[in-house]
């Protein structure tokens, strides 16, 4: 039973949940702990590094991508965070920056589909928000996953990248910002084993997530040992289901003990 569900986005990036269906959702699951870890952002209406909301303890997080020396973009993910003028400074920057770049891959589709979205472009915009409205156009003809496969994927032809933040630099900012600070789904990327060796670097890396495949965990537990790191875990929810990946509540302990919760 998943005690702590440390990875979930809301309506403020791209998620599907509000602070007013969570609890809801975390009963459901049987989840006692939430961290929100919206990306690129610290969701407006948490003001504690870690809150609680209709009986259920919500640690206030956040995923922030960064790139790395050798070009490969990762995950961060920080814990218990407060707002520094440093990190909202930089925020601020990449949000500006996801509206300028959604605005752009919104024109691509629909040129390219000879449509109207109906999109409007805000804050906290992501690629699923125009995959789904793609999804639900009647007129392309396409599923959310057909928009990422054949559109919107990192090599599709309305793809545009962001100006993404360095890691050193990001990891400076939620050094400061964040209780724990670690990598997120470390066997997703490209080059697992580079993402992995950023470990020394951090507090911590996320060593329950649902891959959707099977997948040799060897390697993160060898950098958990090595870096006496501390094993985080959650869904990466963007729909309403939690509880499919996180700890249990022996676990969480560890990081309740670091977050003061």
């Amino acid at each position: 039973m998943v005690y702590a569900d440390l990875h979930v986005h809301t309506t403020r990036s791209d998620g599907s949940l509000t602070l007013e269906t969570l609890p809801a959702a975390a009963r459901e699951a049987g989840v006692s702990v939430v961290a929100i870890t919206d990306h690129d952002r610290l969701h407006p209406d948490i003001e504690t590094p870690v809150d609680v909301i209709d009986d259920l303890t919500v640690v206030s997080g956040i995923e922030l991508r960064v790139e790395t020396a050798s070009g490969q973009r990762v995950d961060l993910l920080g814990y218990g965070a407060e707002r520094t003028a440093e990190l909202t400074t930089e925020l601020d920057r990449i949000q500006r920056d996801r509206i300028g770049r959604g605005r752009a891959m919104v024109e691509r589709c629909e040129d390219r589909l000879g449509v109207d979205l109906g999109l409007t472009v805000e804050e906290g915009f992501g690629r699923p928000h125009l995959a789904r409205a793609i999804d639900a156009h009647p007129e392309t003809g396409l599923s959310y996953t057909d928009a990422f496969d054949e559109l919107i994927g990192n090599d599709g032809p309305c793809f545009v990248a962001r100006d993404v933040t360095t890691f050193e630099t990001g990891r400076r900012l939620l050094d400061d910002a964040c209780g724990l600070v670690g990598l997120a789904h470390p066997l997703r990327y490209d080059d697992p084993d580079a993402a992995l060796a950023l470990s020394e670097h951090l507090d911590a890396v996320e060593r329950f997530y649902p891959y959707g495949r099977a997948v040799d965990t060897t390697p993160v537990d060898r950098v958990i040992r090595e870096h006496d790191l501390v094993p985080t875990g959650g869904t990466d929810a963007h729909e309403t289901e939690l509880g499919r990946a996180g700890l249990d509540e022996t676990e969480y302990r560890s990081i309740a003990a670091v977050l003061g919760d």
